[in-house]
């Protein structure tokens, strides 16, 4: 079996187009096409179907195509094992905002230190976007908030990071009762849009608060500074520096117990690099080892 009818019956379901999959491939939409075909010849059964510009898998296809996805990144693997005893190559890393200042200078520092020829591309966004992403084979990994649904089988996942709510405030408030602070102080409420933000929501009402809200934002250092500057208080995961600098405050834990906010790496079981992401996880659990953080074969 020819590993590129493969690779092009893979790249038309993830894009669910033969021009979106020939493009991606760098090849015609009439190769990708022919590809396809041959490889539906070799399986003896149609393995997608056409709903008019549109390309989805049929029920063979789907039932393979994880398969497919796990067999490509095992072959080249297998090649560059074969032709190059040196780590290198290119990996497309994703990261939330916290962890691009906070931890991937330094995974990526030890990872180029250890493997001079890994070339890598940094993209920002949320978390919420990048396990998509990641699924998607846009991104081979990214560093992310864990997932508040279990994680398909495709996805591989490694805790690095625990962070606990905290309720932010100015320094002079340091040993106030935190439920206190939220029932009295303005609150200056971290996004509830996002995975975080939600988390906070969730405490508060936990909790019984009803807080009175006066800002809803989704930037935890701006968050930092508007707080130092008496416009209210926060409930934010205790976020790894650096933070803005200069800032006055205070760090309280909460009254009741709660569930932290998880920061890990997801990577692609099916990436053509492998051996790349698994040497960004060496990397991050050599520089973030958390206890029991042990990698799982996806879910929660």
């Amino acid at each position: 079996m020819n590993t590129d009818f493969l690779k092009s019956f893979v790249a038309v379901v993830e894009h669910g187009s033969m021009a979106e999959a020939a493009r991606r491939l760098n090849l015609t939409p009439a190769a990708v096409g022919q590809q396809v075909r041959a490889l539906e010849r070799d399986m003896g059964t149609p393995l997608v179907k056409r709903l008019g510009r549109t390309v989805t898998p049929t029920e063979s296809g789907d039932r393979i195509v994880e398969r497919a996805r796990e067999l490509l990144g095992q072959v080249a693997d297998l090649r560059s094992v074969a032709n190059d005893a040196t780590l290198s190559g290119d990996l497309r890393l994703g990261a939330g905002p916290n962890a691009l200042l906070g931890m991937v200078p330094d995974i990526l520092a030890g990872l180029v230190k250890r493997y001079p020829g890994v070339s890598v591309y940094v993209q920002p966004g949320y978390s919420m976007d990048m396990h998509p992403a990641v699924q998607r084979g846009e991104l081979d990994a990214a560093i992310v908030l864990q997932s508040p649904v279990a994680l398909p089988k495709a996805l591989g996942w490694q805790l690095l990071r625990e962070e606990p709510l905290v309720v932010l405030a100015p320094a002079k408030w340091a040993g106030a009762d935190p439920h206190e602070l939220l029932s009295t102080q303005p609150l200056i409420r971290y996004d509830r849009t996002q995975w975080g933000g939600r988390q906070a929501e969730q405490y508060l009402r936990k909790a019984g608060i009803k807080p009175r809200e006066r800002f809803e934002l989704n930037a935890l250092g701006a968050i930092a500074v508007m707080v130092d500057r008496g416009l209210g208080v926060s409930l934010v995961p205790d976020w790894i520096r650096p933070w803005p600098e200069g800032l006055r405050l205070a760090r309280i834990p909460l009254s009741l117990p709660f569930e932290p906010r998880r920061i890990g790496l997801i990577w692609s079981r099916a990436s053509l690099r492998l051996r790349l992401v698994e040497a960004v996880r060496e990397e991050a659990m050599a520089l973030f080892p958390v206890p029991g953080g042990r990698a799982r074969r996806g879910g929660r």
